[in-house]
């Protein structure tokens, strides 16, 4: 018997979402986008380079390996990322953030020939009236940024993604016009940024749409890329939206780190493609990807996190735990993994725990006993269960040990 025979799935009943025609492509964005966040301490460089060997485990296409035009000591990290990507022939390509300038531009030129590696030039600009009416811009001057930014980097030979920061609140007569500059000038990729998390789905894939219909007005080969922040607490479902209406590579961050509340999760947005079926990819070190991020940047995972979170996969319940042990009891991993979880642990290399508190019931007991290879009898069980019903928390296991220590002095 598996799964199908025994979850409904309403997800899948009438209306639901099919797998897109095209690949998905990720592009990380955890050491540039993701370092802006006020909270953050920017890592060294050796945890830099091994957060970068988890993305290409993770099966991630593209990273954001930092904006060179920041400073020497960017061009140094950047320069160090891009030879270990070379050096260990890593799946990963590199991209590098710039603004439509050529001071930003030349240093990712110059990177690239040193190191020998092809770099995409990530060149941004603001697109929404709001932002152009506070930087006091018109939009000759933008177009004017874009057709020479553009031009300069595709003349030396890198791959161009055109970035309109606070896309979802730009005009689409601003947008038409900026999209056909850059493409005209050799930008094979638009990246459209919902930069102050404003999008909702609907939004966001009328924006896609939108996207696409320039991109066929140009007959260009030109792909979409899709960059959202969790302002709103949408990101995800944005994302996923987006690509249902085009968009071929979606930007993230681990553990959602980034400006304000911070960029989409990449592990959330992982597990989440995952689970319907439109990746494959092989997510046992995403634990390890998520924890060395955090322990890098200093930012911490809270314990209800999805799926890396401490409590992502423990209860201490006594009817949920009931469930699970049942399953457990039955033989089946698989249906201990599904029966109170939506996601399966065991795709993280983790597995359902029963713990025991005051909402435990005596079931969470025993199991507990029979993991730690002690037989429960009465005496056991109910010594560890009275003392569960006193506590406001969940208990540890010196705790518990310390329980039944307890029960064996009574007794003697």
């Amino acid at each position: 018997m598996d799964d199908r025979e025994l979850i409904y799935d309403w997800n899948e009943a009438g209306e639901h979402w099919e797998k897109p025609a095209f690949r998905i492509q990720l592009d990380d964005e955890t050491l540039r986008d993701g370092l802006q966040s006020p909270s953050v301490k920017s890592p060294p460089i050796e945890e830099k380079i091994r957060v970068l060997h988890l993305m290409d485990r993770l099966g991630v296409d593209t990273a954001d390996i930092g904006l060179p035009g920041a400073g020497p000591h960017v061009v140094e990290d950047v320069t160090r990322l891009a030879r270990e990507i070379r050096e260990s022939k890593l799946r990963i390509q590199a991209n590098c953030a710039a603004r439509t300038v050529r001071q930003d531009i030349t240093p990712v030129i110059e990177i690239s020939q040193k190191v020998g590696l092809p770099i995409e030039v990530c060149t941004f600009i603001g697109s929404s009236p709001i932002r152009q009416f506070a930087e006091n811009w018109t939009l000759d001057m933008m177009l004017q940024h874009t057709e020479e930014a553009v031009t300069y980097a595709v003349s030396h030979g890198l791959p161009v993604m055109y970035v309109t920061e606070d896309t979802v609140r730009a005009r689409p007569e601003t947008l038409r016009r900026l999209f056909l500059t850059a493409i005209a000038c050799g930008a094979r990729r638009l990246c459209l940024c919902d930069t102050v998390g404003h999008a909702t789905p609907t939004g966001a894939a009328n924006l896609v749409r939108f996207a696409l219909e320039v991109v066929r007005e140009s007959a260009a080969e030109v792909e979409l890329d899709w960059h959202g922040h969790c302002d709103r607490g949408l990101a995800v479902v944005n994302t996923l939206a987006a690509i249902r209406a085009g968009a071929s590579r979606v930007h993230a961050c681990a553990i959602g780190i980034g400006e304000r509340v911070g960029n989409t999760p990449m592990d959330q947005l992982l597990v989440n493609l995952r689970l319907l079926g439109w990746i494959d990819h092989d997510l046992a070190a995403l634990p390890e990807y998520c924890e060395r991020v955090s322990r890098a940047t200093g930012v911490p995972i809270p314990p209800n996190y999805p799926v890396v979170g401490r409590d992502a996969f423990r209860t201490g319940t006594g009817v949920h735990a009931a469930a699970v042990i049942k399953a457990f009891k039955k033989g089946e991993d698989w249906l201990a993994d599904r029966v109170y979880s939506g996601v399966p642990a065991s795709w993280v290399g983790r597995r359902q725990t029963i713990e025991i508190g005051p909402m435990s019931g005596e079931s969470n007991v025993i199991h507990w006993l029979e993991e730690q290879g002690i037989e429960p009898t009465p005496e056991r069980v109910r010594a560890v269960f009275q003392r569960a019903k006193v506590v406001d928390r969940i208990l540890t296991d010196d705790e518990i040990r310390a329980a039944l220590a307890g029960q064996a002095e009574t007794r003697i």
